[in-house]
């Protein structure tokens, strides 16, 4: 196979044990500096027939299957540039290697963010985008496909295609955008992105509530979503069969978080306020070896969904979204959950687990009738079949 070559690029490297991705080990690894090397280093493997998987910070490549094979994996942490920020529109245009963090600090400075929160460290743009991984705050703010607005993508034969730009209500742009969020690499590499942005909230009040029960949640999320309050964050911590604990967020102006944070109280017959966080608010529960899921249901479902995990699941919910993450004590029980799940619209993906537990695993569960249309777009745009091949649902 063709090999690419050391001097169209800044780094390249033979690929490690440490750079695997969900235990396969790429041949080689390639750290492109800019949006051109990216573009010279995609046209060479496209000309070898070299299978290509994107990463950036690492922090969510288990979150698909493994790949079935990693010629070249493209290290996208060179494309680290703010490329501008416009301040008066609140929107920014960020390379993909760029982390999340380090936007944040730089947007700070004008008073505001892009509101996404994954709890992953060291999460850059194109990760986030290429996972469609969002945190609590989804709740106010939605989750990538509603703040991305425009997206630069290079294709598997190193054609660059672009989609949106710097007005927020590109619509043409935005649903091309939506079709690369959560495609795992899958359809393209992503180069650059353009974000709408929000300012910083001036205040912040925040309601904590211990539940004896977990179930007593679902009533409580009901209850909040039907309210007149506008929570930036609803989320759910407990384990099933112990005690849980129910944080409500209020961000605004001072005046309105603490009106808002009082009512709160009344409509959940009690809790305490604070005006910061509680400790690993956001956080998905974690286990090097267990299975860790990510469930999606109706948001009302919250208490069904909650009775049919078994006791001693770990869980993180945005009680008012319907995403929730467990870590299920006993693998078997997957195929009894995803059953009882489907009633209320739900699905559970594999997220992580040990090796051996991982190859025995249906990763994303059932698949309803929409897998060939996938495979038409898959085709559309690697007809070859090597981008991220077997990362993507029904093996694309």
């Amino acid at each position: 196979m063709t090999s690419v070559s050391a001097t169209a690029v800044s780094t390249t490297r033979p690929g490690t044990h440490d750079d695997a991705v969900v235990g396969v080990v790429p041949d080689e690894v390639v750290r492109p500096a800019d949006a051109g090397e990216l573009v010279e280093v995609m046209r060479t493997a496209h000309a070898g027939a070299r299978t290509v998987l994107a990463a950036g910070g690492r922090s969510k490549l288990g979150w698909a299957p493994a790949p079935r094979s990693v010629d070249l994996l493209v290290d996208t942490t060179g494309l680290d540039r703010v490329v501008e920020h416009t301040a008066g529109d609140l929107v920014v245009i960020a390379e993909a290697g760029v982390r999340l963090s380090v936007l944040q600090e730089q947007l700070a400075a004008a008073g505001q963010w892009l509101a996404l929160d994954p709890p992953e460290p060291g999460a850059t743009l194109g990760g986030i985008l290429s996972a469609n991984a969002a945190g609590p705050r989804r709740l106010r703010y939605g989750t990538v496909r509603d703040l991305l607005i425009g997206v630069t993508v290079v294709l598997a034969d190193g054609t660059v295609a672009h989609a949106g730009g710097k007005v927020v209500k590109n619509v043409a742009g935005y649903d091309l955008g939506k079709l690369y969020t959560g495609a795992h690499g899958t359809l393209g590499v992503v180069a650059s992105t353009t974000w709408r942005l929000h300012p910083v909230p001036a205040a912040r009040r925040v309601v904590v509530l211990d539940l004896a029960d977990p179930l007593a949640a679902g009533p409580l999320a009901i209850a909040l979503a039907r309210s007149t309050l506008t929570p930036t964050a609803v989320e759910l911590r407990a384990t099933i069969g112990g005690p849980a604990s129910l944080t409500v967020v209020f961000e605004a102006i001072a005046e309105s978080v603490t009106s808002q944070a009082d009512a709160a109280v009344r409509l959940l017959g009690g809790g305490r306020q604070d005006d910061q966080l509680p400790e690993h608010f956001g956080e998905r529960p974690r286990a090097t070896d267990d299975l860790v899921l990510r469930l999606a249901f109706a948001p009302a479902s919250l208490t069904a969904v909650l009775g049919a995990l078994p006791a001693g699941t770990e869980v993180t919910a945005s009680a008012c979204t319907g995403i929730a993450h467990v870590v299920l004590p006993d693998p078997g029980a997957l195929p009894a959950l995803r059953a009882a799940l489907l009633p209320h619209d739900g699905s559970a993906v594999v997220l992580s687990a040990s090796p051996a537990l991982r190859s025995a695993l249906d990763h994303w569960g059932p698949l309803g009738d929409a897998v060939a249309l996938m495979e038409r777009v898959k085709d559309r745009f690697d007809p070859d079949r090597r981008l991220a091949p077997g990362r993507f649902v029904g093996g694309i």
